[in-house]
């Protein structure tokens, strides 16, 4: 069983061997439209009045009974930390009722985790690229249960999914911004404007990602004088041109820098139709095999949550501590936290 309250999805998964089994998942994304973003508060408050409902329709989707239940994981971070609390608290308690295990695990990997659940096991050295709200990460990965996960690199301000927020904001389009801007962007030309590529310059890190720029950027031109020829349609379909350029580039590059043929995507961002054709597109040139979960496994979902419990107790791990607590901020080293 996985639960995962990192942000405004309430989700509850059940995986055994490598198959799901079933989930379900509320979200309270409709109580944060009128803020333009995620209250935490307003997100924990919805944890809470899901939980229960959203674990018995899991457990109707699954065709499972309570005592059916071998182990418990639940996301301890990273977060939002008083959403997070309510997540490891539901599951300690279930934990304890029932008398299973329980496994605190990094969020990031239960992204990773997702796509095993449709494609199979990773194979023995992938690269992972993560783009979501709240990260942006190039991830080399041997096993993600059994050896240290290494950072090739990670955003240094704002992430792709934040960008997308922040950018639908200033076209007015209603938040969350990804699924707007990716609508909306279809009637566009995505050259139209040219937006600077971040951080590809020749003194640039090679993998390094920056977006803050990319959005004032585009701030810039909505706020300048413009073609009239150019809407904003347009404009939304250059700067998801110029984001899934930039991602997709450097997956690709860092692919061969770490000498490895299988590329996996993941993340909300991961669910954007441009970023998603294009990788499908320069990885087959490339000869790379490209990895995306489906839509609904690309955003936050209890089913990830589980498929990386699934995989700690098929290995073997020893279970967290009845101490476990939630964690907002922590790096993405192993699966297993606490």
């Amino acid at each position: 069983m996985g639960i995962e309250t990192s942000c405004d999805e309430t989700g509850v998964g059940f995986v055994k061997d490598g198959v799901l089994l079933g989930d379900a998942l509320a979200s309270s994304i409709d109580e944060h439209v009128r803020f333009g973003g995620v209250v935490p508060e307003i997100a924990a408050r919805a944890h809470v009045q899901a939980m229960v409902p959203t674990m018995r329709a899991a457990l109707d989707d699954a065709g499972l009974q309570w005592h059916e239940v071998g182990a418990v994981a639940v996301t301890a971070g990273p977060g939002l930390a008083t959403a997070l609390h309510v997540g490891v608290a539901a599951a300690k308690a279930t934990a304890l009722a029932l008398g299973v295990p329980l496994y605190g695990v990094h969020h990031l990997a239960g992204h990773a985790a997702a796509d095993t659940l449709v494609h199979g096991p990773l194979p023995d050295r992938c690269v992972v690229l993560i783009v979501s709200g709240g990260h942006t990460s190039l991830l080399a990965v041997d096993d993600l249960v059994r050896t240290p996960i290494v950072h090739l690199s990670d955003t240094l301000d704002d992430a792709a999914g934040e960008a997308f927020d922040k950018v639908a904001r200033l076209l007015g389009l209603p938040y969350p911004g990804g699924p707007s801007i990716d609508r909306v962007a279809r009637a566009g030309d995505p050259t139209a404007v040219r937006f600077t590529r971040p951080l590809m310059g020749p003194r640039d890190p090679a993998l390094g990602f920056s977006f803050s720029g990319l959005k004032s950027a585009v701030a810039r031109y909505v706020a300048g004088p413009q073609d009239p020829a150019i809407g904003t349609a347009d404009i939304a379909a250059s700067f998801q041109e110029c984001v899934a350029d930039t991602v997709v580039t450097k997956a690709i590059r860092a692919c061969r820098q770490e000498g490895v043929d299988t590329l996996v995507i993941v993340g909300g961002v991961a669910a954007n139709s441009r970023v998603r054709s294009m990788a499908e597109e320069r990885c087959a040139e490339a000869g790379i095999e490209l990895r995306v979960p489906p839509m609904r496994l690309c955003t936050d979902n209890g089913a990830m949550i589980a498929a990386i419990g699934d995989l700690l107790v098929r290995d073997g791990a020893t279970p967290s501590m009845a101490d476990l607590g939630a964690r907002s901020s922590v790096p993405l080293e192993l699966a297993q936290l606490g």
